[in-house]
């Protein structure tokens, strides 16, 4: 990438405490805001490839969803959508970018029926469909991180999620990236470890129709993720109105991970607009 993610202009890392929990986030760069979401399979650091190329020409703001990273879990009842929409009051943005993969990608499409007058414009990459009727290869994930988990083997639980949402279906340990695993690993034990609170204390629910949302919104898939959620982009791109699909090649579930250049080719002149 263009530059080491230390040397993006005014990089501060701050935490918003209220009443309602606390939220870890990081800004970096100049420029109209860009809002980064992560995945239900990581934290804030999914996105550490491409921030720089952003921060030339955006404000880039990465925050950690509740229970994952530096964001503490939820002691009561909460929406993401409101984190969300807290974050950008506390930081002052009207209206902005809004990028999220897999589970955060939900959470934007949510946010953006929730504030549309908050949102110009929409990439999700690799979104989930709330209600889907999910293959048997999905369900049997689903299976074996619950099995695991029920045992108190969380290592088995990680091993079970890099293995579906990292390698994916259609390749080897051998064709990932050296080093992706690992740094992996560690946010997605937060995540597994917090789950269960999460999943009792979270409040959102997928509400309207996606065929409202009017602003320019890109659907990215990798070729090599599961069947499924190929699937899945395929609906979003077809069911918002005038939304671009776009298919990488070589990444798996994770783009931000897999094809971080490619993404930012992508990526840079969607949010330029």
């Amino acid at each position: 990438m263009a530059r080491a993610l230390s040397s993006c202009k005014h990089l501060r890392m701050l935490t918003l405490a209220d009443d309602l929990g606390n939220l870890s986030y990081v800004v970096a760069g100049d420029g109209p805001p860009v809002v980064l979401v992560h995945a239900g399979v990581a934290d804030h650091r999914m996105w550490d490839a491409i921030v720089p190329d952003l921060a030339e020409r955006h404000t880039v703001i990465r925050y950690d969803l509740r229970g994952f990273g530096a964001s503490a879990p939820p002691t009561g009842p909460f929406r993401e959508t409101d984190d969300l929409r807290r974050l950008l009051d506390h930081l002052g943005h009207e209206r902005v970018r809004l990028v999220g993969a897999s589970w955060g990608g939900r959470v934007a499409v949510d946010f953006a029926l929730a504030h549309p007058d908050r949102v110009h414009s929409l990439a999700l990459l690799a979104p989930p469909w709330p209600g889907y009727h999910w293959s048997a290869e999905t369900v049997a994930y689903d299976e074996a991180e619950t099995a695991a988990l029920a045992s108190g083997d969380v290592d088995a639980a990680v091993r079970v999620n890099l293995d579906m949402w990292l390698r994916g279906p259609a390749r080897r340990w051998e064709d990932v990236a050296a080093g992706l695993a690992d740094r992996l690993r560690g946010p997605l034990r937060t995540s597994l470890v917090n789950q269960e609170i999460n999943e009792k204390h979270s409040q959102d629910a997928a509400t309207g129709d996606i065929a409202v949302i009017s602003v320019p919104t890109l659907v990215g898939i990798g070729k090599l993720d599961v069947a499924d959620f190929q699937d899945i982009a395929r609906r979003y791109a077809s069911e918002i109105p005038g939304a671009t699909l776009v298919e990488f090649a070589t990444a798996a579930h994770l783009i931000a991970l897999d094809a971080p250049a490619e993404l930012i080719s992508v990526l840079g002149p969607f949010l330029d607009r």
